[in-house]
């Protein structure tokens, strides 16, 4: 592993690739080194203007895959933003090869990373509040206010044709200045009608997983989107305290009722979504979603 520096900023690489090219788009201001994607990425501000560089074709130090893959992969998410269309997701810029690189250029997504897992060894050290406690400490309305955008984004992606795949936390962004959210990260998103291909590799923090997704050969679809969704939202209004067992087990258990901030009505919606058993879960995204402002009940 070597240590390289960029603007003031440093980033972490297997061996030295040049990145310098990169101040012709103007200066680095951050930068995100730690990926199982095999993409390292900028954010870049030049004459007031913001924006974020995914690259692929790096040599990272967390790669899960090979540079070719990783290039595969961010080819074919630029197709996915083109056809997936919602006000809050993060806005496609350009797309263009560079050397040895893909280069991906979207416009800067004010806000924080709810699960920014590139950061915590920081936040142990400094003990500061992480994103996601602070978004779990915000008004209930507010956080409702994102699950309302999490239902319309999900219902423009099942329209558009695609399920999620590794869609979580880690993709939303939470402005707290500004109460706005953006959702990003959809490159491994998968056109309908698809299977899992990878048993209990497939795609995803194992502690939001449905079980489907630990399953050589079943169908992923929307039944397993709104699963997910339904995952999210229980954790957005609780803190659980089975996040280890879920590791361990590989896929999402639901919270316990005592640890839920909605009322009881909502707590056994969000577990019909996140039913063990497809059979026993709502069918669409729709469905799920008018069940569960039919019993918000505030």
């Amino acid at each position: 592993m070597i240590k390289q520096v960029i603007d003031g900023i440093e980033f972490k690489l297997k061996e030295y690739q040049d990145f310098s090219w990169l101040n012709d788009y103007g200066t680095v201001f951050s930068v995100i080194d730690e990926t199982g994607s095999g993409c390292i990425s900028f954010s870049i501000k030049k004459d007031n203007q913001k924006y974020f560089f995914k690259i692929a074709g790096a040599k990272t130090i967390n790669a899960e895959i090979s540079e070719e893959e990783s290039i595969k992969l961010l080819k074919e998410a630029v197709v996915k933003y083109k056809e997936i269309k919602h006000e809050n997701l993060i806005k496609l810029v350009d797309a263009f090869e560079y050397k040895e690189f893909y280069v991906v250029i979207y416009k800067y997504a004010e806000g924080e990373c709810l699960f920014d897992h590139w950061n915590f060894d920081r936040y142990e050290k400094t003990k500061e509040t992480t994103p996601l406690m602070k978004f779990k400490s915000l008004p209930i309305e507010k956080r409702l206010n994102v699950v309302n955008k999490l239902f319309s984004f999900f219902e423009s992606f099942i329209d558009a044709g695609y399920v999620a795949v590794d869609f979580y936390d880690s993709s939303i962004i939470y402005d707290f200045e500004k109460d706005t959210v953006t959702f990003c990260d959809i490159d491994l998103f998968r056109k309908i009608p698809t299977v899992n291909d990878l048993g209990k590799d497939y795609f995803g923090t194992k502690r939001l997983k449905a079980p489907e997704e630990n399953e050589l050969g079943a169908a992923i679809d929307e039944q397993t989107s709104l699963f997910t969704l339904g995952a999210i939202i229980f954790d957005m209004f609780s803190n659980p305290s089975n996040i280890q067992e879920r590791y361990n087990k590989g896929c999402f258990i639901p919270n316990k009722l005592e640890e839920f901030e909605l009322n009881n009505d909502i707590y056994n919606v969000l577990l019909k979504a996140t039913a063990y058993n497809k059979n026993d879960r709502y069918k669409t995204v729709k469905e799920f979603k008018d069940d569960f402002y039919k019993n918000i009940n505030l």
